[in-house]
């Protein structure tokens, strides 16, 4: 496996990011910790969260998942062997909300009091804030990168304008500029990226780190029928993934699976890994067993046909 340089910061990836949103949540401690081992041993160097996992879940109120892995990385003394990405935008509390200047410097404190670290290693920007100018949001980045609390910013969600104005605010006004960018981006959720937006990361060198690599588990071949609805309650979105383009992607992945010995996921996950700009896809797994599925996908080459069949499938 080769580590790969996310866009043109000193960081070295392997091409596998560990999704952290099911800590804390889906995956107890002992699951949690588990999984964490197993990434780290099998050659995965990032793992990807944020302030807001799992606000969603009754009870919650975000920072479950920054915890469970500050307690893996005091548990494990790992914390030199890793990256660590996180988020700020999303969840409301000190400094105000989204990315007011004052919530940037607030959040980051706290995520990095729950990771029980010094530093975060990719700081993203988890949802575009058209409310605040970017140049203060820039500015209140680059606080955090002078007092070496954060090393790489970077950007989630935003549209190929708003993530174009940033990096000329960044280069006018002599500020950090965002390095990567987490888009959703899969097998059959591909017009969030393509086209404009991609072509800019390319040409910009910017580090693409997709989530929903595996489409919440439809790219995993689980989800065929309608009876097969009812084994998640993501099961109305499979619903229409099946309605859509799925099918057509499935059938184009079962004959390469066929042909290559590799799972469902693992074809996802290394058409992802072809694609101009994308440096590696971020997956998420409540078991062991789950991701010793997930890291041969570091090391899969597809043939050009093979990709060209995947992609053709899902256009």
């Amino acid at each position: 496996m080769t580590l790969r340089r996310l866009g043109s910061t000193d960081l070295k990836i392997a091409p596998l990011v560990l999704g952290g949103n099911v800590f804390g949540w889906t995956a107890d401690r002992a699951a949690s910790f588990a999984v964490l081992d197993a990434f780290v041993a099998g050659g995965g160097t990032m793992i990807d969260t944020a302030d807001a996992y799992s606000a969603w879940v009754d009870g919650h109120k975000g920072g479950e998942s920054e915890s469970m892995i500050g307690e893996w990385l005091k548990t494990s003394g790992r914390r030199d062997d890793v990256l660590i990405a996180t988020k700020v935008g999303m969840l409301p509390g000190e400094g105000g909300e989204k990315l007011a200047p004052a919530r940037i410097v607030a959040a980051a404190e706290a995520s990095l009091k729950r990771l029980g670290t010094d530093r975060i290693d990719l700081y993203y920007a988890h949802q575009d804030d058209e409310s605040q100018p970017q140049e203060a949001v820039l500015e209140a980045f680059g606080k955090l990168v002078d007092a070496g609390k954060v090393r790489v910013i970077g950007a989630s969600n935003f549209h190929a304008a708003r993530l174009k104005s940033a990096v000329e605010a960044a280069k006018t006004s002599d500020l950090p500029r965002y390095h990567v960018l987490q888009p959703e981006y899969n097998l059959v959720s591909r017009t969030k990226f393509e086209g404009e937006l991609q072509d800019y990361c390319v040409v910009e060198n910017i580090g693409v780190l997709p989530y929903y690599g595996l489409a919440s588990g439809f790219l995993t071949g689980k989800y065929r029928t309608k009876e097969d609805l009812g084994q998640s309650i993501r099961g109305g979105r499979m619903g229409e993934l099946l309605e859509g383009t799925g099918k057509a992607v499935l059938d184009a992945m079962d004959s390469v699976v066929e042909a290559t010995g590799a799972t469902h996921a693992q074809v996802a996950l290394a058409w992802l890994l072809a694609q101009p700009g994308i440096t590696a896809p971020i997956a998420s797994a409540t078991s062991v067993k789950q991701i010793e599925d997930l890291l041969p996908a570091m090391t899969l080459e597809l043939t050009e046909d093979q990709l060209a069949a995947l992609t053709d499938a899902g256009a």
